[in-house]
């Protein structure tokens, strides 16, 4: 794969506690995506708190602290957008079975490794958001075509929904370019009375 990476600037939080490491790997990203550092367990969950839901966190296990296999399990309590590499030098066992992340690298990663992983999980976050966008999408548009306007106007939902919807259209362009054709043939079905 090389350098390339489909996905333009994605949003990485790099969680690890020996700042050496955590910064090497934010290096190693710097020219590919725009990386928000966390040097432990606590640190990164007010990263999430304060800074918009990164695209990919790329969490290492062993931390005093808080450790990555509790940061993992928080980050799956909120329900977040966003995709957890687990980037270790923790060997798998068995016990990762039941972990809820997306993907499992064992240290030292290559750049490329890790530059391809980042890449593969932006897309599947995007086809994701893609399912979401469609539903909202099909919801306003059927509401456009069946409700006269001035109810449509009364009622916050509906601009609560176009917010959602467009956030999300934003979001999914920045991770996949090619979606803008997959969004415009979906916005083209007529949904109205036949």
């Amino acid at each position: 794969m090389g350098n390339e990476m489909r996905v333009t600037a994605p949003r990485v939080l790099m969680v690890d506690d020996e700042k050496k490491v955590a910064d090497a790997y934010a290096l190693r990203l710097e020219d590919v995506a725009d990386v928000t550092v966390a040097y432990g367990g606590e640190e990164a969950l007010a990263v999430v708190d304060e800074q918009p839901v990164p695209d990919v966190v790329l969490l290492d296990r062993h931390m005093p602290g808080l450790s990555g296999d509790e940061v993992l399990d928080r980050l799956r309590e909120r329900d977040l957008e966003t995709r957890v590499v687990m980037v270790t030098a923790i060997d798998p066992g068995l016990d990762i079975v039941d972990m809820p992340f997306d993907d499992y690298l064992s240290k030292p990663v290559e750049r490329d490794d890790l530059r391809a992983a980042i890449d593969q999980q932006c897309q599947v976050l995007a086809y994701e958001l893609l399912g979401e966008y469609f539903r909202l999408e099909s919801t306003r548009a059927v509401i456009d075509a069946e409700l006269p306007a001035d109810e449509i106007e009364r009622d916050d939902r509906l601009a609560d929904l176009e917010a959602r919807r467009a956030a999300i259209e934003e979001r999914v362009l920045g991770l996949l370019p090619d979606a803008e054709e997959l969004l415009t043939e979906f916005s083209g079905i007529d949904r109205g009375r036949y």
